[in-house]
């Protein structure tokens, strides 16, 4: 519609309860808003219910109408007074005085539905007013837009807005509008320029709808909640927020009645582009829920949501009459009208079907069937019972989880159940009882699903040297796991260069250590087999040097897996299979872990994140990041031959299996390249100048034939060697990036005296600066090769990956 990008931002009535609340509102606004976008706004506080009181007076003829009419008044005052200074202020209150002679005055004439509706509208009008001139006052030029002159309907129990008409409208509406534009939610107009109110919670559907309209690729719903909890917080203490839905799992979870979510709310969502984030205007930098475009993958339920108030609708046809299509005709005629029930119970052997609906649409919903009663040429009973609620359970796959769904039935079990339902799309399982005090219930159901431990598969992909290290570490520390969080491992998987096993059962580390007996594999069908886990998550470890293997990280992340590596490759990988792999991880809510990949198990990105995270930013990085490369020149002393030394490294497992991967700074480059992208730089290994130890000539060699000829190698790193001596200076073999100077690896004469000079032998060093610490690098040194501490530095990110699971 607009070629202008804009963003949505909600703010619901607790977000305006008062003048404090108010600048909470104008800081969020300066801080998480653009010039071009548009705020939409409920009623500030109670509002709404005090003009709802106010009609209800009204009709029954009280005289305390006219109280209520003068303290509505005087509240609005009252945030106007302390929110705007002179000039402001007056014209505020003297439209705030012309709304009360107009309120007044439909009062005094018969309230058909549309008269109710226009004084309603009010409360979004005073919002939408006040917060528009709070914004112009503190310089951020904005413009209050009634909501009514451009989104068309008509009046019905759940409003239809004509999109095509509105968005026409809204184009024309902001032509003129160049700041922030603040939109009054909740209410529409029909062609005859009437009110119509979009419903309770109408203001989320306004702000959905309204991004859809404008194209808007984000809609950010604040209001006084971080957004979706494992249970409603207020009941259940240790619930834990949800930082990331699927839509299709929120849409679920608004079905069944959320009061953090509406149903309506997410329709626009799905018929457009937008994201949609949750956040609390009280704490706007305490969490969010973020819901998400993408095909929901889990194994069980993720929240557990109660709807006390359930009313049920019994709808009986006659027994002549064809159950199936009357059901059918009866379902798609309130699927038409908006009121699809929340939940259903057919009973064809009695012709009869249960409805089940919240106390707020029940009597819609009987009006509508009242209408299906009399137009229907067979007969039909309807009748309404109340007296119950509702508990659900909502996540990706738990109708298949057969442990949650056993402990659910044997939780509900014991309250008088009516009947359960399970959800067609394998996304929901809901109960009706007799209605009973929920918290309790609540309680017991949060605990038994999401505070017992959860199961984590473990696969590891490299079963060579550092392989067989990590399996003799997780052996020894597996049990400390459990001890420090709420997680159970289970060694499932092991894969070497002749094939691997898998056993969902589980494996035993020392057996596999002992005994291994590989069985060769396809990647295509192994990729299956182990997308039908039985585990809560399940994590992959790559400790190969494959880039083959690499490859395959895209799919491990589609299939929802975790990723620890070692390997290099695709860090080191070329930008677009960087970014996809980086990518694929984020859309499919998985986390890649890969601290080994450079330093063994020394913090070096974890410092980097530190940093960034905490606002610097990284501008260089040097040090010798080869401990092969640093053990050779540490003993180099020119009177033994160079690849006398590579040969007895090789022997002593300090080198590749072939050692030119370690002499021909190809390793270095990787490790110098990760290190440049993880301090935010884009830069493709071509980027980085690389100085070869070894000749084209030795690296057309096979790895036997290589060492037989690896004196060759001498009379180089000797003439270097001499040329430092005579300097006064030592020869290393050194790495460096700076965002000014470029990047490159190679041999560096060194002052004897210099950090970089003095390693004990296998000894890596990092030396990061940023702008906190220009002058003064920030060093980290220490073991960066052996099988040990590489095989810790796995073992660290699994804990770290544990640490993620068990909150």
């Amino acid at each position: 519609m607009d070629a202008v990008k804009r963003s949505i931002h909600k703010f619901g009535g607790s977000s305006l309860a008062d003048a404090t609340c108010y600048r909470r509102v104008l800081t969020i606004i300066s801080q998480h808003t653009n010039a071009r976008d548009l705020i939409v706004v409920s009623a500030a506080g109670k509002t709404t219910n005090q003009l709802l009181e106010l009609l209800q007076l009204a009709e029954d003829g009280d005289q305390a109408a006219s109280d209520r009419l003068i303290a509505t008044c005087e509240y609005q005052k009252k945030l106007i007074k302390e929110l705007l200074s002179d000039e402001l202020c007056e014209q505020l209150i003297a439209a705030l005085q012309d709304d009360i002679h107009t309120i007044g005055h439909l009062l005094e004439t018969s309230l058909d539905r549309y008269a109710k509706n226009q004084i309603l509208a009010h409360g979004e009008v005073w919002s939408a007013r006040l917060l528009a001139a709070l914004l112009n006052q503190a310089e951020l030029p904005a413009d209050d837009l009634d909501s009514r002159l451009f989104l068309t309907t008509e009046l019905a129990a759940q409003p239809i807005v004509d999109e095509t008409l509105s968005r026409q409208k809204l184009t024309h509406c902001l032509e003129s509008l160049t700041g922030r534009v603040v939109v009054t939610g909740f209410i529409a107009g029909d062609r005859q320029q009437r009110t119509v109110t979009l419903g309770r919670n109408g203001s989320d559907y306004s702000a959905t709808l309204l991004a859809a309209l404008v194209d808007a690729h984000q809609t950010t719903i604040w209001s006084d909640v971080a957004g979706v909890f494992s249970a409603d917080p207020r009941r259940v203490k240790d619930a834990e927020l949800q930082t990331k839905l699927s839509l299709d799992e929120a849409a679920e979870l608004a079905r069944l009645g959320s009061p953090v979510l509406h149903a309506r709310t997410l329709q626009p969502v799905v018929e457009s582009r937008q994201h949609v984030q949750l956040r609390c205007s009280y704490t706007p930098d305490e969490g969010s829920t973020q819901i998400h475009r993408r095909l929901p993958k889990g194994k069980g339920a993720k929240i557990v949501t109660s709807i006390d108030d359930l009313h049920l609708v019994d709808v009986e046809f006659s027994a002549e009459s064809d159950y199936q299509q009357e059901y059918n005709q009866l379902i798609i005629l309130l699927a038409q009208q908006q009121l699809s029930p929340i939940c259903i119970k057919r009973r064809p052997t009695d012709n009869r079907v249960r409805l089940g609906y919240t106390a707020e649409i029940v009597e819609f919903a009987l009006a509508a069937l009242q209408e299906y009663k009399q137009q229907t040429t067979s007969a039909v009973t309807i009748e309404h019972v109340s007296g119950f609620c509702m508990v659900a359970l909502v996540g990706s796959g738990v109708t298949d989880n057969a442990l949650q769904s056993h402990q659910f039935y044997q939780l509900i079990s014991e309250h008088n159940l009516t009947f359960v339902q399970t959800g067609e799309n394998h996304l929901s399982i809901c109960a009706v009882l007799q209605q009973v005090v929920l918290e309790p219930l609540l309680k017991e159901l949060h605990t038994a699903l999401f505070k017992q431990p959860r199961r984590i598969g473990v696969v590891l992909f490299g079963k060579g040297n550092i392989g067989a290290g990590w399996l003799s570490l997780f052996a020894e520390q597996m049990h400390k796991v459990p001890e420090q969080q709420n997680v159970e491992l289970c060694l499932c998987g092991v894969y070497g260069s002749r094939g691997g096993v898998l056993d969902f059962n589980g494996l035993d580390a020392t057996r596999v250590l002992d005994t291994f007996q590989p069985e060769p594999f396809v990647w295509e069908q192994l990729l299956s087999n182990l997308a039908l886990h039985p585990f809560d998550e399940l994590v992959i470890i790559d400790i190969t040097a494959s880039e083959a293997v690499s490859y395959y990280y895209p799919e491990f992340a589609q299939h929802g897996f975790h990723l620890i590596s070692a390997n290099k490759f695709a860090g080191a990988a070329k930008s677009e299979f960087y970014n996809r792999v980086q990518q694929s991880f984020s859309d499919n809510e998985c986390h890649w872990l890969y601290n080994a990949t450079v330093g063994a198990g020394l913090p070096i990105q974890s410092s980097m994140d530190m940093l960034q995270y905490s606002g610097d930013q990284v501008t260089a990085v040097s040090g010798i990041f080869s401990g092969t490369l640093s053990w050779l020149f540490q003993q180099y002393d020119g009177e033994v031959g160079f690849s006398q030394l590579v040969e007895q490294a090789w022997q002593q497992g300090l080198t590749e299996p072939d050692p030119r991967e370690d002499l021909s700074g190809k390793d270095v480059q990787r490790k110098l390249l990760i290190l440049s992208r993880e301090a935010g730089y884009e830069m493709e290994l071509s980027d980085i100048k690389l100085e070869s130890l070894v000749s084209e000539e030795l690296m057309s060699f096979k790895v036997d034939e290589f060492l037989e000829h690896c004196e060759d190698l001498d009379a180089k790193i000797l003439r270097m060697f001499n040329k430092a001596k005579k300097q006064g200076l030592v020869l290393r073999y050194v790495a460096r990036f700076s965002h000014k100077a470029g990047a490159q690896v190679g041999l560096e004469f060194l002052e004897p005296t210099h950090p970089f000079a003095n390693l004990l032998p296998c000894d890596n060093i990092f030396s990061i600066n940023s702008h906190w610490y220009r002058h003064n690098p920030l060093v980290i040194q220490g073991p960066g090769a052996g099988k040990d501490v590489t095989a810790g530095a796995i073992q660290s990110d699994l804990f770290q990956l544990c640490k993620l699971f068990s909150r």
